[in-house]
């Protein structure tokens, strides 16, 4: 099996594992998803914005994105989700 070339090229370690992302101008996080034999770079999480403060704000980002969660590894809200919105990553007051 050949390697994927965009590994090398934007510094990830391995497909669905997700990188800051370095130098991007709207961008905070990417990934290279591998679902079966499909591949595809994707890019997620607003730069300059302050997420997942809040539990509420938390909520509603998945209320708001829940059918793009769903579409699994080839979509950036499921990215988004597991990075950025983890319980783990919400401040703690």
């Amino acid at each position: 099996m050949a390697r994927d070339p965009r590994l090398a090229r934007f510094g990830l370690k391995g497909f669905n594992k997700p990188k800051r992302t370095p130098r991007h101008k709207t961008k905070y996080h990417m990934v290279l998803a591998k679902v079966g034999a499909r591949t595809k770079l994707i890019r997620f999480g607003q730069q300059g914005v302050r997420t997942n403060q809040t539990p509420a704000q938390r909520r509603a980002f998945k209320a708001r994105h829940a059918k793009n969660i769903a579409r699994g590894r080839m979509s950036g809200a499921y990215w988004a989700n597991r990075v950025k919105w983890s319980p783990s990553k919400t401040r703690r007051k």
